[in-house]
């Protein structure tokens, strides 16, 4: 915690966006080692229901099959 406080709201940013790109390219490497035949679509399409929920990704994307599970 002393780290973070020693920060400059601009190390702060930095720090949250780098930390947001690791997350999300975990769950895209997870998804793709999940889903091994998946094309670059299909994970993308993954990637965003994750990311918005089922709610939002329909009003997104429209009704989407649902690829195997």
């Amino acid at each position: 915690m002393d780290g973070i406080r020693r920060m400059t709201p601009e190390e702060r940013i930095r720090r949250a966006f780098e930390l947001s790109e690791m997350v999300r390219s975990l769950t895209e490497a997870g998804l793709r080692q999940r889903f091994p035949q998946a094309g670059d679509h299909e994970i993308f399409l993954r990637m965003a229901r994750l990311t918005l929920g089922e709610e939002l990704f329909r009003r997104a994307y429209g009704e989407q099959p649902r690829e195997r599970t």
